[in-house]
């Protein structure tokens, strides 16, 4: 039975209304569904080849996948939780004594400025310890009002951020064991052509991993190295800071210097001047070449996306989206060209079919001298690709 052109409306509108309103529901566990999706698809080669060794036994082969998973992320966190405690600790024990001061570190830096700064400082209201100081302070009791108020937050959400976390964890088992079934009602559903959707399916998932596992191994990389040379100059709290450094190094090109520059400086400062240029040097040459080296590499190069638009994205996303952007913005910017590159495409075929067109009406030919067509061939069936649907 055919459809009306207002039956067909009215079914669009309510398509649309119930789709906005399950969105709405499911808005307050956004965070924790995205990641497991984007987690279900970095571990889904894992999870193939689990399903491999058990066929006949899907849902075990996605607990193993879901529990090993949970073993490489989870325990290198804990064991750095564990030193990252002890360091914070023993820094605010020195702190409470009186032995780490920060005044005496910052008249250390401030006679150990150069004289042509001191125009500078006082233009910007530094010119003297006191106003530096109070500067700082300034800044100190902002960031401490925010520190608490988040502090006041996560201890408020504690049970939301339980309940996200076991969400993420029930919706990565069921991708993984019914996620092939998933992906191709989603697939059926969506109104493209066929080569469309696997040219735009391919990049988001290509994307996807190529973001986690990308940035996962330049910030464990770079923090891993900065907390090393901290270790070796005897910088106090290297694991701390290297876990600073790590979180830090989601910022591409700036992320892991913001630490181990303005330590340098003070070396510089105050005399240590072969700490300094060490720390400098190493920062420069090993740190920063981890980030120009194998951020281009694991994330660029699968990405096929300019270093510039990595970076634009990257900090645009994290700037909407928080955390979750560093994944989030470099996927949206790789939709955002794949999509307008295949609209390209389709305009060029158009505009090629219409000049094929206009020179058939033009050139007219005997009816024997046309060539015979080929037989059109059968449709192909509009099945989610083997490799898509496993993740």
């Amino acid at each position: 039975m055919p459809v009306s052109p207002l039956h067909k409306r009215a079914f669009i509108l309510l398509l649309i209304a119930v789709t906005l309103g399950f969105g709405l529901v499911l808005s307050e566990y956004s965070v924790a569904i995205f990641w497991g999706v984007v987690l279900a698809i970095v571990f889904a080669p894992m999870h193939r080849r689990m399903l491999a060794r058990m066929p006949s036994r899907p849902t075990l082969a996605a607990l193993l996948t879901l529990l090993s998973s949970l073993v490489v992320a989870i325990l290198p966190l804990v064991l750095i939780s564990i030193s990252l405690v002890r360091e914070t600790a023993a820094i605010y024990e020195r702190v409470s004594s009186g032995n780490l001061s920060a005044s005496t570190y910052l008249q250390q830096i401030f006679d150990g400025l150069p004289g042509w700064m001191t125009p500078w400082l006082e233009k910007l209201h530094l010119g003297t310890l006191a106003e530096l100081q109070d500067k700082i302070t300034e800044v100190t009791m902002q960031a401490s009002k925010q520190a608490a108020a988040m502090a006041v937050g996560f201890g408020q959400n504690t049970l939301g951020f339980l309940l996200g976390f076991c969400v993420m964890l029930y919706l990565m088992f069921f991708l993984m064991r019914d996620g092939k079934a998933l992906a191709q009602r989603v697939w059926d559903a969506t109104p493209l052509q066929t080569e469309h959707k696997r040219e735009l399916a391919t990049k988001f998932i290509t994307v996807i991993r190529a973001t986690v596992k990308g940035n996962l191994a330049v910030a464990a990389a770079q923090g891993a190295l900065g907390g090393l040379i901290f270790w070796i100059l005897g910088i106090q709290g290297a694991v701390l800071w290297a876990v600073v450094m790590a979180f830090l190094s989601l910022l591409p090109a700036v992320g892991a210097s913001l630490v181990w520059g303005p330590v340098a400086i003070y070396f510089l400062a105050t005399g240590a001047t072969t700490k300094g240029v060490v720390l400098a040097s190493y920062g420069f040459l090993v740190i920063g070449l981890i980030d120009n080296v194998l951020r281009p590499l694991l994330v660029g190069k699968d990405t096929k996306m300019p270093d510039y638009i990595v970076l634009i994205s990257t900090l645009g996303g994290m700037s909407v989206f928080g955390l979750t952007g560093f994944v989030l913005g470099p996927a949206i910017a790789a939709l955002f060209m794949a999509t307008w590159d295949l609209f390209a495409n389709m305009q060029k075929q158009e505009e090629l079919r219409l000049q094929q067109d206009g020179a058939h009406r033009r050139v007219a030919q005997p009816a024997e001298a046309v060539p015979q067509q080929p037989a059109p061939e059968a449709p192909k069936p509009n099945r989610i690709p083997e490799k898509l649907g496993d993740s």
